[in-house]
């Protein structure tokens, strides 16, 4: 539940340019900043134990159907409604839907306990709210309060999201890491098309027929060996 003082809104703090914005989200979507992203395979350890991503081939399809079908897009427009939020029930709605589209526990518990550590972090260092939200719920809030560029704030935790998943698969497949580069690297135009098309979306916009993923995600919940927490 989100508590606290009223949300701030974004004219709160004065402009900031685009070089400083990069820097900022550059140290907030680093693997280094301490959301316990490494941990978490959002399902792709199932699909990985299962044989269905063996190569960099299979792992660049099943990712761009994650970005394009599922929970990528969804993100992106849970991330821009928390920007343009203006009240703590509003709020409130949106990090209900967020853990209302989650296809699984371990899912649920994924963007909670990022985003959790997400805003007691951001908290500390930049004064944000530090009120326990899901993961892209709260980095939306936190670029709105210190007056980030929305679209790029999209399109790069997109590119974080595709980054550590292609972490995950390079040390489970396993694949070279310059293989999972390639990867990336091929998902980037994908990240800044689907950053584009969310800009006019709402939360009636929603939806997911990743079903692969998801079912993926539900069966991870009882795989043994397991090395991720999703």
């Amino acid at each position: 539940m989100v508590t606290g003082a009223p949300i701030l809104m974004n004219m709160s703090q004065p402009h900031m340019s685009t070089e400083r914005d990069i820097l900022t989200l550059a140290q907030w979507l680093s693997p280094a900043f301490p959301v316990g992203a490494f941990a978490y395979s959002h399902g792709l350890e199932t699909a990985i134990q299962s044989g269905a991503i063996a190569s960099a081939g299979d792992l660049q399809d099943w990712l761009a159907d994650v970005l394009t079908h599922g929970s990528g897009r969804n993100d992106c427009i849970l991330l821009r409604a928390a920007y343009a939020c203006d009240s703590n029930a509003a709020l409130e709605d949106i990090n209900q839907t967020a853990l209302a589209v989650s296809a699984s526990g371990e899912r649920i518990l994924e963007t909670q306990l990022q985003g959790s550590a997400f805003s007691q972090t951001t908290a500390v260092i930049w004064g944000t709210d530090k009120a326990a939200l899901c993961y892209p719920v709260a980095i939306g809030c936190a670029a709105a309060y210190m007056q980030l560029d929305v679209d790029l704030t999209v399109a790069l935790c997109l590119h974080a999201f595709a980054s550590n998943l292609v972490s995950a698969a390079v040390r489970a497949v396993p694949l070279g890491q310059t293989e999972g580069q390639a990867v990336l690297a091929a998902l980037i135009p994908l990240c800044d098309q689907i950053a584009r098309e969310t800009r006019d979306a709402a939360l009636d916009d929603l939806s997911s027929s990743a079903f692969l993923s998801d079912i993926a995600a539900l069966q991870h919940e009882t795989l043994q060996p397991r090395t991720f927490r999703s």
